[in-house]
């Protein structure tokens, strides 16, 4: 069975979070195409109209105009085309309620951006992992 290169999804409004995550795969030698949706809306158009390669990898912001993160889960766990997505929240939002409300919409992990450092490095460093060794649906 051959490995295929996980695209991922990066839903992010700030620019300079968006920059340091990109930059954060970059120092640890992550090559997967990366490709940026400002909020919820261009996400789904970017899905609707431009098409993103599979299988993918969606990291997600909550707190965006728009569209936010919890509206977007909403809508892609109901379109039956993309239900299945695997999706890692990536937020400075430390309520429990958007942290229940992620889970119930089938997340894969709830991380937190003022993660500094080390710790920063080892989420990228799992979702790298996780990239590599998970088995992905066809969208």
């Amino acid at each position: 069975m051959t490995t295929q290169e996980v695209t991922i999804l990066l839903v992010e409004d700030d620019d300079v979070h968006a920059m340091e995550i990109k930059r954060a795969f970059k120092r640890q030698r992550i090559g997967n195409h990366v490709v940026r949706a400002c909020d919820g809306l261009q996400a789904l158009e970017i899905f609707a109209y431009e098409g993103v390669d599979t299988p993918i990898i969606i990291l997600l912001d909550l707190q965006m105009p728009r569209m936010n993160g919890l509206e977007f889960l909403e809508a892609i766990r109901q379109n039956p085309k993309y239900a299945s997505s695997i999706v890692f929240v990536l937020t400075t939002s430390k309520a429990d309620e958007d942290l229940v409300s992620s889970y119930k919409h089938n997340i894969a992990g709830y991380f937190l951006k003022d993660s500094a450092g080390d710790e920063f490095l080892n989420i990228v460093n799992l979702l790298d992992c996780y990239s590599k060794v998970a088995h992905f649906p066809s969208i």
